[in-house]
């Protein structure tokens, strides 16, 4: 169905002759928006207007005024409003009247009761339009607009329709005046928010000569007045303006009939307590008195009396409570110059509490009598402080076993460690906010709550109404495991075996507990994670740890089986050679162990290397992987018979080039033999062997059950030199040079006779000798001759031939030498040389006189090539 904005027909013929009004006259104006539907027309859930069983229903608008709209009047309440006129005046029988009470009852809105005052009918805001099933919002009075309103809110006046207004005088006792309010509409709908200004003003001035009306009904910041065309959402076909102050299209269901509202504002204004005001609430259509607008008036939200505050400064209910006879701040909402106070515990002034603010510290009915200047009629306010006395609780941790992800925590079970109050009651929170507002965001099934653990909730504890919170640390206890290591088995080396559970996670505190089932013992340390087990079996260990409150147990176990073996091997033994020459190596092997015991090496291993030089008997034990010794040992005899010996020498001897030498590897019972040379060629099958080469030889020598071999070498002989011979009367010692280091023989008769010894007695003086040096057995010969050099001391050149002459020729042929004979003063008379070497005694052929004279040789020793010096004297003897 459709309708149209203009409802009479002189509208209608001044809009067909071509009037020009404002365009929203000449606009066909579509209906407003269905709100009707099955769910939202069900009777309950808009608004009750103006109906029973509401005694404010029935109400004059000067009870709704102070019986409704104020808060705090007191006794002196209705003296302190006056005049109270509401246009247009309908009777309160008139159900068709533009105002009246509201109750929200079963509906959602943000006012529980007020007064409405609407530019129709003001039943229709609720449930009677909605029972009627008809979305009709555009009831018309005939009346016109309003010169203050249209000032207020910047129209002209002539645009106005249907207007409505509550005013009265009042005289505040407190320095502030305030209400609470919702502007509702029907011009929320299409595009006639860009052009229809319905609107509303609060309007408020003192009752003096001349004063004018200031409009509390403004936006805050300055944003302007409250009309439809000031507060217009998005979904416009113009511009949007001030959208937050918008509250949404009535779809779904708010609470009333109109088509969208504003969100509840408030309406401040200072004023001078004791001083007369004139307040005027007037609203109306713009344009045309179709779509119909309305203002909802909080109950008690119009405040001109006194208060008393809490704390922050926000007004205390009827009724508080005190828990503990904690203190408690009692202030005036007037605080004024001039103005007395007096303030009364349970009917009786309390002495000295004259000021605007008291410290209650007991229950009891406390009230507030205020007196401002100008104002005979004291404001009045009381509160009643009931007493109570708080539990006594304590913050816990409560623990729960470990699981992953969230586990289940009974937070029932923690009541009574978290209080032991009697009577008292518990609620649990997820945060603190929810329990300090004691509001029904309960934990739904504290029974069962999940949670990953480390977190905090909170029990509300109630004794009566006070109440205590207390923290609930939820913990999820670390995770139990049992980690046993792989056990070694029990043996004849390990008899008792040590379990180790070492790696096993758990929380500190915990509780350790083995048992052995199968056949198991443990021997020691079974409330540790390292017990001490003497038999094979299984061991299961239980890690356990208790937390409280609620007796939580939590636990895991795991098992370990410890096997046993005590079997003895069975040992065997074998040689390499049963029967074997002293001294020569045999290997004996042992079977059936993992190591073994022999009775002549101290070594486990299972391979042995022995040399026995006698028949001897061989024992050996085997030990197995279990460290069990076989029980009975293993032997074997090896037979030893006499070793292989011989008298060769590393280094038979020396020989010459010509030379050959017999080379001798002894005797022994049933001895076979076999020379070979270095080149390995067979020289000889006998004891002896002649050779004539130097080189190694070898032999090899059997007796029938073993062999064994020898090498000696025989070297080249070097000739030895005669490097020195010392002739020292009638001995002669030699040292000779020897480069083959084999054993000399010497000779000093040309090789006739040869002589181990160096040394030569009897050797006759001043005479020439080959002296001669071989290596033994070899025909290796140094020579060197040699002059036995003796100078005699006295000469009688008599011609006896007996020590006639001194004579040197034996050495004369040595290198560098050199002989003269001086008399006693020094005159050289006589010089030798290589080939006259002998002195007679005389002097340039004439014989010199008896007497003592002196003589001195040099010449080159020809064995070691030294100089040699000899100087002395001689007796000349000559006849007289």
């Amino acid at each position: 169905m459709l309708n149209y904005r203009l409802k009479n027909y002189f509208s209608v013929l001044v809009f067909c002759l071509g009037v020009t009004f404002a365009n929203a006259q000449k606009t066909q104006r579509i209906p407003a928006i269905e709100k009707g539907s099955p769910a939202n027309k069900k009777a309950g859930v808009f608004i009750d207007v103006n109906v029973p069983p509401y005694p404010a229903s029935n109400y004059s608008a000067a009870q709704l005024v102070t019986d409704v709209l104020i808060a705090g009047g007191g006794s002196c309440t209705v003296p302190n409003v006056s005049n109270v006129v509401v246009s247009p005046n309908a009777a309160v029988s008139n159900t068709n009247r533009p105002w009246g009470y509201f109750n929200k009852g079963t509906a959602t809105f943000p006012f529980a009761e007020g007064i409405v005052l609407s530019t129709g009918y003001a039943r229709n805001a609720g449930n009677a339009l909605a029972a009627s099933n008809s979305d009709n919002l555009e009831n018309q009075f005939g009346n016109t607009g309003d010169v203050d309103l249209a000032t207020a809110i910047n129209v002209n006046n002539s645009n106005l329709n249907d207007a409505v207004y509550l005013e009265f005088d009042f005289v505040p006792t407190s320095t502030e005046v305030k209400f609470n309010y919702i502007f509702a509409s029907e011009e929320y709908t299409s595009g006639f928010p860009c052009s229809f200004t319905d609107g509303f003003a609060l309007l408020l001035k003192p009752n003096t000569p001349g004063s004018t009306y200031t409009n509390l009904a403004v936006l805050p910041g300055g944003l302007g007045p409250v009309s439809v065309t000031n507060i217009r959402p998005t979904q416009t076909s113009c511009a949007a303006q001030n959208p937050s102050y918008f509250a949404g299209q009535n779809s779904p269901v708010v609470g009333h009939n109109f088509n969208g509202s504003v969100i509840p504002l408030t309406a401040r204004a200072t004023v001078v307590p004791g001083q007369s005001y004139h307040i005027k609430m007037v609203l109306a259509d713009y344009t045309d008195n179709s779509y119909d607008s309305a203002v909802f008036l909080e109950a008690g939200s119009f405040e001109i009396g006194v208060q008393i505050l809490g704390p922050g400064g926000v007004a205390l209910p009827p009724t508080i409570n005190m828990c503990d006879n904690a203190p408690q701040t009692l202030t005036s909402s007037i605080q004024l110059a001039g103005a007395t106070y007096q303030w009364t515990l349970n009917g009786a002034p309390i002495s000295g509490a004259t000021g605007p603010t008291y410290v209650a510290t007991q229950p009891g009915v406390y009230c507030l009598s205020v007196t401002v200047p100008g104002n005979s009629c004291p404001g009045e306010a009381c509160v009643t402080i009931v007493g109570g006395t708080s539990p006594v609780v304590n913050n816990i941790t409560y623990t729960q076993c470990y699981g992953p992800g969230n586990v289940n925590f009974n937070l029932n079970l923690t009541t009574t460690a978290i209080s032991s109050t009697p009577g008292v009651t518990y609620a649990f929170y997820q945060n603190l906010a929810d329990a300090q507002a004691q509001n029904a965001n309960v934990i739904a099934n504290p029974g069962a709550f999940s949670s990953p653990g480390n977190v905090t909730v909170y029990a509300l504890v109630k004794s009566g109404f006070c109440p205590k919170i207390a923290e609930i640390q939820l913990v999820k206890a670390p995770q139990i495991t049992v980690d046993i290591a792989p056990p070694p088995a029990i043996n004849c080396t390990n008899p008792q075996v040590t379990l180790l559970a070492t790696s096993s996670t758990y929380p500190a505190g915990s509780v350790f507990s083995w048992v052995a089932t199968n056949g198991g013992y443990i021997f020691s340390g079974a409330n540790t994670l390292t017990p001490v087990v003497a038999a094979g079996g299984n061991y299961t260990l239980t890690i356990t740890k208790a937390y409280q409150p609620g007796d939580v147990v939590c636990s895991a176990t795991g098992t370990v089986t410890v096997q046993e073996n005590f079997t003895p091997p069975t040992v065997t033994v074998s040689a390499s050679d049963m029967k074997v020459c002293a001294g020569y190596p045999v290997v004996l092997t042992a079977t059936g162990g993992a190591t073994y015991v022999w009775n002549t090496n101290a070594s486990p291993l299972n391979v042995i290397t022995v040399a026995p030089t006698q028949t001897t008997t061989y024992t050996v034990y085997s030990v197995g992987a279990n460290g069990c010794q076989s029980t009975n040992p293993a032997t074997i005899t090896i037979e030893v018979i006499p070793a292989i010996t011989t008298t060769l020498q590393p280094v038979a001897g020396q020989i010459c080039v010509g030379d050959s030498i017999i080379l001798d590897a002894g005797a022994g019972p049933a001895y076979t033999y076999e020379w070979k040379d270095e080149d390995d060629i067979v020289i000889g099958n006998s004891q002896t062997v002649t050779v004539d080469e130097i080189g190694i030889y070898t032999v090899t020598i059997g007796n029938g059950e073993c062999t064994a071999t020898f090498s000696t070498q025989v070297v080249q002989a070097q000739i030895p030199q005669v490097i020195n011979a010392d002739f020292q009367t009638n001995t002669l010692t030699l040292t000779a040079s020897n480069p083959s280091n084999g054993p000399l023989e010497y000779s000093i008769d040309n090789g006739f006779t040869w002589q181990d010894s160096n040394v030569f007695t009897n050797v006759a003086a001043n005479i020439t000798l080959n002296l001669q040096v071989r290596v033994k057995h070899t025909s290796c010969v140094g020579e060197l001759p040699f002059f036995t050099l003796h100078i005699q001391n006295v000469i009688t050149p008599n011609g006896d031939g007996v020590n006639d002459v001194l004579d040197l020729s034996g050495i004369s042929r040595y290198k560098d030498f050199g002989a003269s004979v001086y008399d006693r003063y020094g005159k050289e008379i006589w010089r030798a040389t290589k080939d006259a070497a002998i002195w007679t005694g005389r002097f340039q052929s004439k014989t010199l006189p008896t007497s003592t004279y002196w003589y001195q040789v040099k010449y080159e020793d020809p064995a070691n090539k030294n100089p040699i010096s000899k100087t002395g004297w001689i007796m000349l003897k000559n006849r007289e």
